[in-house]
This record gives C-alpha cells, sequence and structure tokens, in this order.
C-alpha cells in the first residue's frame, strides 16, 4: 500500500493492494445482483413521482481535464428532495412492509402500500432513524406517503434548514449533542424502548437486513446511469468516483458494476472527508477488519460525517475498490464551484458538499502535480471516461453560496 502524503489538511491515498483480482466465488456483492437491482428499481417506477434523474456530458470540462468523457449523475432531482437516499429509505420501509403482509416486494407497488386498506391491516408503525439530514429526509418523507409515522435524530452541528426540511415532511425531528455514530446509537436505543423500527443505512452485527434492503435501493441510481450511457453507445466507464460515509452508498454502486462486468469493472476510487476516513484507516490498517474513526468528525461534507464502516458494504469495498483517498474540506469545496461554473455549453449542475467532492478530486489528478502518482496509479488519462455521481443538491442552500459565491475553503 502507498500513500500521496500523511500530512494533514493534504489528499491522501492508499492504493488497495490486498484487493480480489477476480470476483470468483465472490460473496461479499452477491447480495446486489441483477434480480434485486431490478426489483428495487420496479418498486421505484411505481412511485408517481419517479423520474429518471439526469446524465449530464460535460464535454467542456472532459476536455480542459484531458480526458475523454466526464458524465456526471445529479441526484438533485429524485423525487423533488435534493438528495438520492429517498431511494434507500422508501425501498427498505417497502421491503419490511411487503414482509408483514407476506408478500414479495415485487407483488406489491408503493401505491398499493399507502392504500387505506394496507394501512388498516398494518396498524399504526413508527420508524426512527439517525442522520445529517439526507437519509432522514428520505425517512420522513417515505413513511408520510404511508400513513406512517417517523422520528429522526441528527448529530450535533447538523444544519437547522436541513431539520427544517425534515419536520416538513411530517417527521418529529431533533438535533443532539452526540456525533453521528452515537446518535445512532441513541435512534437504536429508541427503537428497542418504544418497539419502534430502526431505519439505519448502517450495519453492524445483528442488524444487517434493513441496511442491505437499503444498499439495493440505491443499486436504480447506477442501473439507470448505465442504462443512460448504453443509449449514447458507451459500454461502460473505465473510472467511477464515489463518495463514502459508512460506505453503503459507495457500496451499493461499487457491488452493481461487480455483479455486471465481473472482472471488466471500472476502476473504482472511494472518497472520504479526512476528519471522518474511516474505510481509509480500515485499508491502512491492513487486517481485512473495519475499523472506526473517533472525535467530533467535523467536516462539511455533512452527509460523510461518520466514523464506523457499515459491515455490511465493508467486503465489497475492501474486495474490490482500487484506491481509498482521504480529502479536506476544499477539494468538495473546488468540486461545487467547478459544477456550479461551467465550461463552453455544459451544462450548470448545483452541487453540495457531499456530492461535489468527487469531481473536485478529479480536478486535482488533473491539475495538481504532486498527485501524478495517484494518477498514474489509476491510468487516468486522455483515453478516461470518468462516471462521477452527485448525490445531493444545494440542501443548505446558505452554505452552499458561502462555498459558491463567496470562496469558502479555498484550495491551498
Amino acid at each position: 500500500m502507498m500513500n500521496a502524503t500523511d500530512n494533514e489538511g493534504e489528499i491522501q491515498y492508499l492504493a488497495n493492494k490486498s484487493r480480489r483480482k477476480s470476483n470468483d466465488e465472490n460473496a461479499s456483492a452477491g447480495f446486489m445482483n441483477r434480480k434485486a437491482v431490478e426489483q428495487a428499481r420496479n418498486f421505484h417506477k411505481s412511485f408517481p413521482e419517479y423520474k429518471i434523474t439526469p446524465l449530464h456530458s460535460l464535454t467542456g470540462l472532459s476536455k480542459h481535464l484531458k480526458v475523454r468523457n466526464i458524465w456526471v449523475k445529479d441526484e438533485s432531482h429524485r423525487f423533488g428532495l435534493n438528495a438520492f437516499k429517498v431511494l434507500g429509505g422508501s425501498y427498505a420501509l417497502g421491503k419490511y412492509l411487503a414482509e408483514k403482509l407476506n408478500a414479495d416486494i415485487s407483488e406489491v407497488s408503493f401505491q398499493k402500500l399507502r392504500s387505506h386498506e394496507v394501512k388498516e391491516r398494518l396498524g399504526a408503525l413508527t420508524f426512527v432513524t439517525a442522520t445529517d439530514g439526507n437519509h432522514g429526509r428520505g425517512i420522513a418523507w417515505a413513511a408520510s406517503q404511508l400513513g406512517q409515522k417517523s422520528v429522526v435524530c441528527m448529530p450535533k452541528g447538523s444544519s437547522p434548514i436541513r431539520l427544517d426540511n425534515i419536520r416538513k415532511e411530517g417527521a418529529e425531528a431533533f438535533i443532539t449533542e452526540l456525533n453521528y455514530d452515537d446518535t445512532v446509537k441513541l435512534a437504536n436505543r429508541m427503537a428497542e424502548e418504544n418497539g419502534w423500527v430502526l431505519v439505519q443505512d448502517t450495519a453492524w452485527d445483528g442488524y444487517e437486513e434493513i441496511p442491505i434492503w437499503i444498499m439495493q435501493g440505491y443499486g436504480t441510481i447506477m442501473d439507470e446511469a448505465l442504462e443512460q450511457m448504453a443509449e449514447t453507445g458507451v459500454d461502460r466507464p473505465t473510472h467511477v468516483f464515489l463518495q463514502a460515509g459508512v460506505g453503503s452508498f459507495a457500496g451499493s454502486m461499487l457491488g452493481c458494476l461487480v455483479e455486471k462486468y465481473g472482472d471488466e469493472r471500472p476502476v473504482t476510487v472511494i472518497i472520504e472527508p479526512e476528519k471522518a476516513a474511516c474505510l481509509y484507516k480500515s485499508i491502512r490498517i491492513g487486517d481485512g477488519k473495519p475499523h472506526a474513526v473517533t472525535g467530533a468528525l467535523d467536516t462539511i461534507m455533512a452527509g460523510l460525517a461518520c466514523g464506523e464502516p457499515s459491515i455490511a458494504s465493508w467486503g465489497i469495498l475492501k474486495d474490490f475498490a482500487e484506491i481509498f483517498v482521504s480529502c479536506p474540506d476544499y477539494v468538495a469545496a473546488r468540486g461545487m464551484r467547478i459544477l456550479a461554473n461551467p465550461i463552453s455549453s455544459d451544462p450548470r449542475i448545483i452541487s453540495g458538499e457531499s456530492g461535489a467532492v468527487g469531481m473536485g478530486l478529479l480536478g486535482q489528478l488533473a491539475e495538481n502535480e504532486n498527485l501524478s502518482r495517484m494518477k498514474k496509479e489509476l491510468n487516468l488519462n486522455q483515453d478516461s471516461k470518468v462516471l462521477i455521481i452527485s448525490t445531493e443538491g444545494d440542501t443548505d442552500p446558505g452554505h452552499y453560496r458561502k462555498v459558491v459565491w463567496d470562496g469558502a475553503y479555498p484550495t491551498v
């Protein structure tokens, strides 16, 4: 394993030398198989609000950064909620309710689950979760649509605007004095004490089923993106940049690629904030186990401020990701500005702090000579076709303007 630097405030990376050369007899990505992804997407298609989110081709930026193609999947358009998280939460709720009805998820639609008849059969349920904002808003929206209740706990320092948006979806929500991981533990205790249903996108021993359903729900994003590429005659990207908190989103996307392409899958880059780089730390320790980071986890990438890897996604990331990257906040901030200020006829993309870090890193790789070794290890060149997923829009508009308008977190 190699890293570019060990200095705080600089981009650090580790090449995953222990990754599998082949996916033969692989079990870690098996639950992201084609059938599971199709079931999730078909369930999402039953929503009146369902539309495929845009896949933008950034021709001008591709020329500027000297790669063949850059695509950005824009999840700010998902169900009017400004972020992707609702895909996982809604599918997990659907799977849970389907099982309560002794039915398969393929036999029920979102419309059926929200019917008065189903509500009478199931009675009143309360779903509880911990979130920095996007996941909780998705759970609140889905629970409300299904005629059920939700309680949302947020970690210390969470945006009041995100809290307000969650409450507007009908949830009981509050900000704690705890960091993210301790807020998850609080939500779990509340579920146990009140007989509520915990819907969390991180897994630990004894709590794995619902996090796996959430990851399967996220699979709709990659399924759409590959379909959209195919419509333009592109078989697959050569590189995929994936941001990670607990790793559920990144593991879901990589799992889809492993199951679809096997050994021909794209090169995958996993990106975390330097103050919450639990996956990077786990790869660095190198014993094959997930390891936590502690502390305040303070970063502008609120959606990635998680200290403990999810065991459901850890196996996929450990087995198949090529490089793990720890990024300072300025990388995400520059990504936001790049996307907000397009070149030539490229579209303007409003991407939040967690959504833009992949673009920020790609820009650094193209322009920062100190990262030439990492760029070479990734085989990133003029023939590269790069997929980035912007997982959120301006979920905190005030902070977004501070970054994009006022230049907060300048590049060092």
